[in-house]
């Protein structure tokens, strides 16, 4: 690699930036969960929980026009996640968006990027 100047220029800079970023393992987890985030089913089961707090895996297919297997699998990877939790009542399983999901996530972040991509 041919340098044509000596690092670091601003050593404060450099310092400053080393200590904001967030590390390599924080990253990949975040990595991780914006790919789980990432599939159109799976947000729209994201607001689909917020909207109404819980539901079934059929009445969820039925809310999305989508087959049940196809909410069950992306149920099953938002669970995986944390994202989305469980609740058995008799042989019925709900489902809802886990307690510490990231409010400011859905309702800030994810709303505004549905308006800039309009």
């Amino acid at each position: 690699m041919n340098l044509d100047h000596e690092h670091p220029i601003d050593a404060a800079a450099v310092g400053h930036a080393r200590a904001a970023v967030p590390t390599a393992d924080e990253t990949a987890r975040l990595a991780g969960l914006l790919s789980v985030m990432s599939d159109p089913l799976r947000l729209r089961i994201v607001f689909a929980l917020d909207t109404t707090k819980e539901l079934c895996v059929g009445d969820l297919a039925l809310a999305l026009d989508v087959s049940e297997d196809a909410a069950g699998y992306a149920l099953r990877l938002l669970r995986a996640a944390g994202l989305v939790t469980t609740r058995k009542h008799g042989r019925v399983v709900y489902n809802r968006l886990a307690p510490d999901f990231p409010e400011p996530l859905l309702h800030y972040c994810l709303r505004e990027l549905i308006k800039i991509t309009a």
